[in-house]
């Protein structure tokens, strides 16, 4: 039987709540047995997304971003989603060094996609964007949860 198990966290685009992202997701994705090198590349591109959120999406003042994610045990998928305004060219801010801001480097899209197996970014102006990551485990290996249940049964 195919387990999945999902989680979603609505949050206010503010600073401070990237860590909570951030620290949620990377629990998450605890859940399956990936390095501890791929944990962190999961919450640095997590932090990456929902801050993108955080400084471009709601010039206006903070705006609600949807963070939901998933597994079925062999691959997680995370989407961080905002309302806010979006981006007019994802190709153009797809690219190294590409902001907005100046202040910024411009590299969040880069680490996302570095770090993750798949990204999808779409957006339409006024409308927010919707961030999609993937990133699968090493064939043959099962959730955290199952193998420690696992071992639990046969007294190990």
């Amino acid at each position: 039987m195919e387990v999945r198990n999902t989680m979603q966290l609505e949050i206010p685009a503010v600073p401070e709540n990237v860590g909570v992202a951030r620290l949620a997701l990377g629990s998450f994705a605890s859940q399956l047995n990936f390095t501890l090198a791929e944990l962190d590349e999961i919450k640095v591109a997590v932090s990456e997304a929902v801050t993108n959120s955080v400084v471009h999406a709601y010039p206006e003042g903070p705006g609600p971003v949807v963070v939901t994610a998933e597994h079925d045990g062999r691959e997680l998928m995370i989407r961080v989603r905002d309302s806010g305004k979006g981006i007019a060219d994802v190709a153009q801010a797809r690219q190294p060094s590409f902001s907005t801001d100046p202040e910024r480097m411009g590299l969040g899209f880069v680490f996302m996609d570095s770090f993750m197996d798949q990204l999808e970014v779409e957006s339409r102006p006024g409308q927010g964007t919707t961030v999609t990551m993937r990133k699968r485990c090493q064939a043959g290996q099962q959730p955290q949860a199952a193998a420690e249940e696992g071992s639990a049964r046969s007294g190990g």
